[in-house]
């Protein structure tokens, strides 16, 4: 790997990164960041975690001149969380040369971004239908703009941003430079570069490099009425520091998190109905410790870039193989090794073979824990934590209390006596799931990205980000088809679907 300062980045810029801990360069950014600061046009093939922000945010902030009032960049996200996530780490990339970024998403006032927005940032990272409100009451002008970065493009395809990006990218000047971020490579994603771009170079960080070898994959083949109690055993026989588990719908979500809690765990659940704040609180609480167990939907937990998860959680098998890249993502970050565990019904081990096939790698098949195995992990993690104290804690206030009890009773007993108070045992509160349906493998496919289809109740576009679909008017419909000539670029280029 490169150092960044070999990337041919300012003084500046340089130091925010430093000064963010970052020395080596990611893959994804070794191979964008020198091409974008030449100023073309690029397709960035990379799933979330590998560094890809920083891939396309040193670029924008090294093109943005300080000082200037006008906005200058654009950076189009699918969701919330991640407009907000993107939009603090630009902020820190660009602390040392003066420039500002903002977040610009749905779900939040209006009128408080339009304050906002007059202390003139230089870039706006927005989810489209917001964007789109602000375009339409002129609060947001794209004449000035330099760069436009689409992150998670085919995210945002999917999700029904396709027509709004179209008319955003029809608004900003034709000699913008556009940087596109993308998991998959799909038709729609290679209609959308050969419409909009000019002669884009394709970057790809291939599967088996964000499947990192620092991430365990376990599976169990456990039936659909089992899978709660055995979330439950393996909770108590691996106690996870910071634990992500996935449901595959919002009432699923629901019905775990709160089982959860019946049970004695820490645990809060976030998907697209909970309102912004609610998701605000909740990411905060788990970001700092306070939640132990996070239960999330793919789409909500999208682009989340939490510190310190130690195990993910495949409580329902994702749709799609690209889906659970994701998912385990979220953890065995920055050198740390982490734990994805993933429960598969009998009826879905044709799925477990197809995330087999695009990550090369073969799960590892664990046997169901048992209650005396549970039992036996919340007794060794309690002698760990005595153990630890002993070390680390000082105990001579104690000390003279301590002579006083074995006065009266032996240290065996009072040791068992301690050990057991401080033990969780796993508790047998009955919870009871509605059942979701196993998924079932599609057979023959062309290739490894072909299943993305509907997953899940979490997929509509919602009222988060976007406007109503009556009042789209004015937008690019006699501009012409200019941007079809933006290029002959052929998009054969391409990988094949």
């Amino acid at each position: 790997m490169a150092l960044f300062r070999e990337l041919g980045m300012s003084e500046q810029v340089l130091h925010s990164v430093e000064n963010m801990g970052f020395e080596e360069a990611t893959p994804i950014q070794e191979q964008t960041i020198p091409k974008a600061l030449e100023g073309k046009d690029l397709i960035g093939q990379a799933q979330t975690g590998t560094g890809k922000t920083a891939a396309f945010g040193i670029p924008l902030v090294e093109k943005i001149e300080a000082g200037a009032e006008q906005l200058q960049g654009i950076v189009l996200s699918p969701t919330r969380e991640l407009a907000v996530q993107v939009a603090e780490e630009l902020n820190k990339i660009g602390q040392f040369k003066g420039i500002q970024t903002l977040p610009i998403y749905g779900g939040q006032e209006i009128d408080r971004q339009i304050r906002a927005l007059k202390k003139r940032p230089q870039i706006i990272v927005a989810t489209p239908g917001r964007l789109m409100d602000h375009m339409r009451r002129k609060t947001i002008r794209l004449s000035e703009i330099k760069i436009v970065v689409l992150d998670e493009a085919d995210e945002m395809l999917n999700m029904g941003f396709v027509e709004d990006i179209h008319t955003i990218l029809q608004e900003v000047p034709e000699n913008r430079q556009t940087l596109l971020f993308s998991a998959t490579m799909p038709r729609s994603i290679q209609n959308l570069a050969q419409r909009f771009m000019k002669e884009p170079e394709l970057i790809s960080v291939k599967a088996k490099e964000v499947t990192v070898a620092n991430i365990e994959q376990h599976y169990l083949e456990v039936q659909e009425k089992q899978k709660f109690d055995v979330l439950c055993r393996l909770l108590d026989m691996q106690s996870p520091e910071l634990a992500i588990v996935f449901g595959r719908t919002k009432r699923r979500v629901d019905e775990l998190a709160e089982g959860l809690n019946k049970r004695g765990y820490s645990a809060e659940g976030i998907h697209g109905d909970l309102t912004q704040s609610k998701r605000d609180s909740v990411l905060r609480q788990f970001k700092e410790g306070t939640i132990e167990i996070l239960v999330a939907t793919d789409v909500a937990a999208r682009g989340l870039d939490i510190s310190g998860v130690t195990h993910v959680y495949n409580f329902d098998i994702p749709q799609d193989p690209e889906s659970y890249v994701h998912r385990i993502g979220r953890t065995g970050r920055a050198g740390k090794t982490g734990l994805a565990v993933t429960f598969v019904t009998p009826r879905e081990i044709g799925q477990l073979r197809m995330i087999e096939q695009l990550t090369k790698r073969k799960m590892i098949r664990k046997p169901i824990p048992t209650l005396v195995e549970a039992i036996e992990g919340q007794q060794r993690i309690t002698m760990e934590k005595l153990m630890r104290v002993i070390d680390e804690e000082d105990l001579s206030p104690y000390k003279g209390l301590a002579t006083d009890l074995l006065e009266e009773t032996d240290s065996v007993t009072l040791l068992a006596a301690a050990l057991k108070m401080l033990t969780k045992e796993p508790d047998a509160v009955e919870v009871h799931l509605t059942d979701v349906a196993p998924l079932r493998s599609k057979g023959a496919h062309r290739g490894p990205f072909d299943q993305r289809g509907y997953r899940g109740n979490d997929r509509g576009r919602g009222s988060n980000n976007r406007g109503s679909g009556n009042d789209r008017g004015g937008f690019g419909k006699d501009r012409g088809r200019r941007d079809n000539k933006r290029s002959g670029w052929n998009p054969s280029s391409f990988p094949k679907e």
